[in-house]
């Protein structure tokens, strides 16, 4: 599974986000490396039963390579909304 390129147009929130997967996957049980979050996907892909390897997984389905893409973003959208409405109630609540 090649990492893609992304470009954020924050400059630097790559880090962040880096940072922010980490901290993620560590709440949903997973044993996070913070100098390489990436890596977790092999964790993940562990658990679901998808046969994931450093390197090329030219064999693997879309269907299987999305359940991990989908297993750790997923978490990361869910934290945000619920970052996101906690700063709306606190702003609220002033």
């Amino acid at each position: 599974m090649a990492r893609r390129n992304r470009k954020y147009v924050v400059p630097g929130a790559e880090r962040g986000m880096q940072t922010f997967k980490a901290e993620v996957m560590k709440r949903e049980g997973y044993n996070v490396d913070p100098n390489r979050p990436d890596d977790v996907k092999y964790e993940v892909a562990k658990d679901l039963g998808v046969p994931l390897e450093p390197g090329n997984n030219g064999n693997l389905t879309t269907e299987s390579v999305g359940q991990v893409g989908g297993k750790i973003g997923g978490s990361m959208v869910r934290e945000m909304i619920r970052l996101a409405q906690k700063q709306l109630a606190d702003r609220e609540g002033q």
